[in-house]
């Protein structure tokens, strides 16, 4: 089986440490330096914020440094945040 595992340094930002532990339905094992990156993928091109970890299906997995069990669609919804000024807690 060949899974999709994310290689990228932002598995090491210390940033997501301040996300929530979760290790829940959709979201667990995804990696939250990808899924900080879609939300601000999908809200710079227009696209509708998502409203529950779903969006995250095709996020690479990772269990490495920082993201390690944190709470990828929080991280989602941070990076979505961050484009469009609907809250005061960015992340990087």
């Amino acid at each position: 089986m060949n899974k999709n595992i994310c290689k990228h340094a932002h598995r090491y930002d210390h940033s997501f440490l301040y996300l929530a532990d979760n290790q829940g339905q959709t979201g667990r094992h995804k990696c939250s330096g990808c899924a900080y990156e879609l939300g601000r993928h999908h809200a710079l091109v227009g696209a509708p914020k998502a409203k529950n970890d779903a969006v995250l299906e095709n996020t690479p997995d990772s269990q490495a440094g920082t993201v390690r069990h944190k709470d990828a669609f929080e991280a989602y919804l941070l990076g979505y945040d961050s484009v469009t000024g609907a809250t005061a807690r960015q992340i990087a």
